[in-house]
């Protein structure tokens, strides 16, 4: 049997394209939650273990990307939203994973720590967090962006806050309010 040129490059090519076009499904889907999200929403960048949830209000896409890369994607789009800011909780699980269980743990939390540097990071068990996340997502929008990650608590939860309104001007508020 004899196949074209056009068919074997066809072939070829198709899953690499549909591999990009899969890449930039996501990023678009995250472009377009963080215009769209505000304080209370959460963003997800989870291991490729962690469930897809029932709740309808809990939106899981998978990206077939690196968590690192996922997770500088939504930092990035975070980061440029003047309506938003980041307040990121991680596992305290993820300090005990040994490297004999979890080959690359290392070298994650400390690719982790240089993108956490400057941000406000609560850590806290991973159960407290899910608690968290689900009853959020009873009133509140979640994505939930699936990466290739295969070590345990690796997920990195993101409860957005107000990226324009703190905690000290809400005082002041509350207190002139009271006068």
């Amino acid at each position: 049997m004899k196949i074209s040129y056009r068919k074997s490059a066809f072939v070829l090519l198709f899953p690499l394209l549909a591999s990009l076009l899969a890449g930039c499904a996501w990023q678009k889907t995250l472009k377009d939650r963080v215009a769209v999200y505000g304080h209370r929403n959460w963003i997800v960048v989870a291991d490729s273990a962690y469930p897809k949830q029932s709740n309808p209000g809990i939106e899981t896409v998978q990206t077939g990307s690196s968590q690192i890369e996922v997770l500088k994607a939504v930092l990035k789009e975070i980061e440029g939203a003047p309506h938003v800011q980041a307040v990121v909780m991680l596992d305290s699980e993820l300090d005990s994973v040994t490297e004999a269980d979890a080959p690359g743990v290392e070298a994650y939390r400390a690719e982790l720590k240089k993108l956490l540097a400057h941000k406000q990071v609560k850590v806290m068990q991973h159960e407290k967090i899910i608690r968290e996340l689900d009853e959020g997502a009873k009133l509140f929008n979640v994505l939930l962006l699936k990466s290739d990650m295969t070590i345990p608590y690796t997920s990195v939860f993101i409860q957005l806050d107000c990226g324009y309104w703190d905690a000290e001007k809400e005082a002041r508020l509350r207190k002139a309010l009271k006068k």
